[in-house]
C-alpha cells in the first residue's frame, strides 16, 4: 500500500481541486481529507457517512467544587489566565498543562478528557473516505490528522485498496507534518507568485527533513511565466521532479459549482493536463 499526500504552503492554490481529480482517476484508492481545520473535499465528493467517532484531544483541568477551598493558588500559578477570580476553569483558555493540579494543596483539580471533534468513515462515488472535523478553537489538529490517516489505512486494508490519497492541510505546522510523515510521496502544489515561491521552499524543506520524496506542480503557471521559470530552476537545482504545469482556467471553478471533479466535469484540455499530471505521479509511485 502506497501513500501520497497533496500539499501546499497556503490555501487557495488548487490543492484540493487536484486531489479530488486524482480521486476520480485512481483505480484503487482510499481518500483521506487531512485538512481537519477547514476541510472542503466533502463539497466535491459528497461522502455518505457510515461511521462517526468522537475525538478527544488535549485534556483540560476540572475543579471539584466540593473539595476546593477557593485559596486561589491555582489561579496565581496558571500562565494562561484560564482560572477566574471565582476559581472556575475557562476550558477554551486551558492548555492542559496540569500546573494547577500540581500546586493545588487540596487535590481538588484533575485533568479530564474533553471531546474536541469527530472523525468519520464514509463512502464516496470514488471509494472509501476518511475525514474529520476539529471543534472550534481546538488545537489538537495534528493528533486528529493522525487519527484520519490511521482510519484510512484500516479502510485500505478492509477493502484491499493499494493507495491512500491524502489531501493535506496548508502551511508547515504540526498538522502538515502529521499528514506527510512516512508517506511514499508528496506533491507540492504551488503558484508562480513571490509568496508562492517562498511557501514552496518551506514545505519542500519540511519534506526533505523527513526524507520524503517530493514532486512539484505549478498551478496557473501562465499568470507569471517568469516566476514559473524560477520555480522550475529551483526544482532542478534541488533535484526535485516537476510533475507538471497547469494553466489558468475556469474549469475548476465551474466543476466545483456543480460539485464535480474537473475530470467529471469536462474532457477538455485542462482535464487532459490533469490526467497527464496523474500519470507522472503514478510512475513515480510505481517506480
Amino acid at each position: 500500500m502506497k501513500e501520497l499526500t497533496v500539499i501546499s504552503g497556503k490555501g487557495g492554490t488548487g490543492k484540493t481541486t487536484i486531489a479530488a481529480a486524482f480521486a476520480s482517476l485512481a483505480e484503487s484508492a482510499v481518500i483521506a481529507d487531512c485538512d481537519v481545520d477547514a476541510s472542503d473535499m466533502h463539497l466535491i465528493l459528497k461522502p455518505e457517512i457510515i461511521e462517526t467517532m468522537d475525538f478527544t484531544g488535549l485534556k483540560v483541568a476540572s475543579i471539584d467544587e466540593i473539595i476546593c477551598t477557593g485559596c486561589g493558588i491555582c489561579r496565581d500559578a496558571c500562565k494562561f489566565d484560564a482560572i477566574s477570580n471565582d476559581i472556575r476553569i475557562d476550558v477554551y483558555a486551558c492548555e492542559g498543562c496540569g500546573v494547577c493540579a500540581y500546586v493545588c494543596p487540596e487535590g481538588a483539580i484533575s485533568l479530564i478528557e474533553r471531546k474536541a471533534g469527530y472523525a468519520c468513515n464514509s463512502e464516496t462515488r470514488f471509494g472509501p473516505m476518511a475525514h474529520a472535523r476539529l471543534g472550534i478553537a481546538e488545537e489538537a489538529s495534528g493528533l486528529l490528522v493522525a487519527v484520519v490517516r490511521e482510519n484510512a489505512r484500516k479502510l485500505a486494508e478492509k477493502y484491499d485498496r493499494n493507495l491512500v490519497l491524502i489531501d493535506g492541510p496548508p502551511g508547515t505546522g504540526c498538522s502538515l507534518i502529521a499528514s506527510i510523515k512516512g508517506v511514499d510521496l508528496v506533491l507540492a502544489v504551488t503558484e508562480p507568485s513571490v509568496s508562492g515561491i517562498h511557501d514552496l521552499e518551506r514545505i519542500l524543506g519540511v519534506a526533505s527533513h523527513f526524507n520524503i520524496p517530493a514532486m512539484v506542480c505549478i498551478n496557473k503557471y501562465d499568470i507569471n511565466e517568469k516566476n514559473s521559470r524560477v520555480i522550475e530552476e529551483y526544482c532542478k537545482e534541488h533535484g526535485i521532479e516537476l510533475a507538471g504545469k497547469l494553466p489558468y482556467d475556469d474549469t475548476p471553478t465551474k466543476a466545483m459549482m456543480q460539485e464535480m471533479t474537473v475530470i467529471e466535469y469536462s474532457d477538455g484540455e485542462f482535464s487532459k493536463m490533469v490526467k497527464g499530471l496523474w500519470e507522472n505521479i503514478k510512475k513515480k509511485l510505481d517506480g
